[in-house]
């Protein structure tokens, strides 16, 4: 397995035949409408029938992962297995809860009534996952949806083909396809999913074509979870603990090559802990990936880039920043043909770098120095809402005031990425990094329509106060009831 296989990956599938897209789509709806009745008891069966063919390809998505672009099997197992096998257990373990739904209080206008809120499937859903964590960002999804008592249709990526096929072999075994059904293909697949009235889109990827996918949806007022990207910011002030931070960053940012929706896309560092941060980066690098270059590029625990094509746009921002002025302080080989992107560290980066202002989605991580937390909060607000925002500090007084005066879709305080893996937290972006929440309970709130459901008691009369025709007492008593609702005391 420590052999590069890249050059055994399968040609990217044909695109998917609208016509059997379309007959799919129709035969699902009576499947859909069915499901709603669906008991806790059946939701978790399918949901343990998908774990179960899962693990029984456990090895050969090890083959697959390492043709598509040389995953090792631990990343497989800590990024892509455990996820969606944690999903599936806190969804077994807590979907009885979850369908009940909840009683809510009635306000002082309700009083004699009752109400709940209850779930209700949406319908036929369509989940589009990315390939940077290809199986995680399919089917973890897929439970929440299954959970919530939906029917899916499942776009994978076309750059994962070797994944994406055993996911398709997966979703035929499992399900009949008007309960679940995947399609591959690529662009032309997509849009002819994106043409149908979904109940429901669930769509992972950038914001560039979050946008398209909203604005497909608008055309059917179809409800959306989009989970995005941006650029996620990190500060590490002068109380941090220098080395943890430091080797933690370096696994956040260059797990996956870097291509992680919530990598560190950028670092600001106190100017008075600075170089002894790069210090404890590179030598983490070192202990993580071996010591000289053609150690870290021979490697089986580092991922290469997906494709050629993505290698060249990450070489390019490197060219680029290096011409304007950075300084490469680790890193910085490259070999596009391989899709190899070292491991990079960047100092002295100026602000009109591209750098500076596209997403790296990939092994580079520019640092910055700072004095004034103000200045760097400053800048932060003036770039788009970022989907995760870490701070590695001791005092809590700078925490709050980062916290507070700042925007981002999640926090780690005095840690990165690990947010995501935290399944009773809601994961999503705000704005231009997402909209919508999912894992959990609100990845099943996200593919469920929360219901309002009001009884009224026969002998309830108030409500005829309000019925015409107006009488001088009705008016009265609709003037005293309104007044009667005072602010309340604090």
């Amino acid at each position: 397995m420590n052999r590069p296989l890249m050059s055994l990956a399968p040609l990217p599938p044909a695109e998917a035949d609208v016509q059997d897209i379309q007959r799919v789509f129709d035969a699902q709806l009576a499947t859909s409408l069915r499901w709603r009745e669906s008991t806790a008891a059946e939701r978790i069966a399918r949901i343990k029938k998908l774990r179960a063919a899962m693990l029984a390809q456990r090895e050969a998505f090890y083959e697959a992962f390492a043709a598509d672009y040389r995953k090792g099997p631990s990343e497989v197992e800590a990024t892509e297995f455990m996820p969606v096998l944690d999903e599936a257990r806190h969804a077994i373990a807590s979907l009885k809860r979850w369908m009940k739904g909840s009683r809510v209080w009635p306000t002082m206008t309700m009083l004699g009534t009752s109400a709940r809120v209850e779930y209700q499937p949406r319908g036929r859903c369509l989940i589009i996952a990315p390939w940077n964590y290809p199986l995680n960002l399919c089917f973890g999804p897929l439970i929440s949806a299954l959970a919530a008592g939906n029917t899916v249709i499942l776009k994978p990526s076309e750059m994962t083909p070797a994944v994406s096929a055993l996911m398709a072999r997966i979703v035929r075994e499992v399900f009949a396809e008007d309960e679940v059904a995947l399609f591959e293909g690529a662009v032309q697949t997509s849009q002819a999913l994106l043409d149908l009235p979904f109940d429901h889109i669930f769509f992972t990827g950038s914001p560039a074509v979050g946008k398209v996918v909203m604005a497909a949806a608008a055309k059917h007022l179809t409800s959306v979870t989009l989970e995005l990207g941006g650029k996620s910011p990190t500060i590490v002030d002068q109380s941090a603990d220098i080395k943890l931070a430091a080797e933690t960053i370096m696994w956040g940012k260059f797990l996956n090559c870097g291509q992680t929706c919530v990598a560190p896309d950028y670092l600001y560092v106190h100017e008075s802990v600075k170089d002894r941060f790069i210090t404890e980066c590179q030598q983490a690098l070192q202990r993580f990936y071996g010591q000289t270059a053609a150690q870290q590029k021979a490697n089986p625990d580092f991922t290469r880039v997906i494709n050629q094509r993505h290698a060249g746009r990450v070489a390019r921002l490197l060219e680029d920043a290096v011409q304007r002025g950075a300084k490469v302080r680790a890193g910085g080989e490259v070999d596009v043909a391989s899709c190899y992107v070292a491991p990079t560290l960047l100092d002295q980066v100026p602000a009109d770098a591209a750098i500076m202002s596209e997403e790296i989605f990939g092994p580079l991580l520019p640092i910055l120095g700072y004095t004034q937390l103000d200045e760097v909060i400053r800048q932060i607000n003036a770039q788009p809402k970022p989907l995760a925002l870490y701070i590695w500090s001791r005092d809590s007084r700078v925490t709050e005031a980062i916290k507070t005066r700042t925007s981002s879709g999640g926090v780690c305080v005095n840690h990165v990425v690990l947010h995501y893996a935290h399944g009773n937290l809601p994961f999503g972006g705000v704005n231009n990094s997402g909209i919508g929440s999912a894992h959990g309970i609100h990845g099943f709130k996200a593919f469920s329509h929360e219901r309002a459901v009001l009884k009224s008691w026969p002998g309830l009369m108030m409500a005829k106060m309000f019925f015409p025709p107006f009488t001088g007492l009705k008016t009265k008593l609709i003037r005293m009831t309104v007044d009667s609702l005072k602010l309340p005391s604090l």
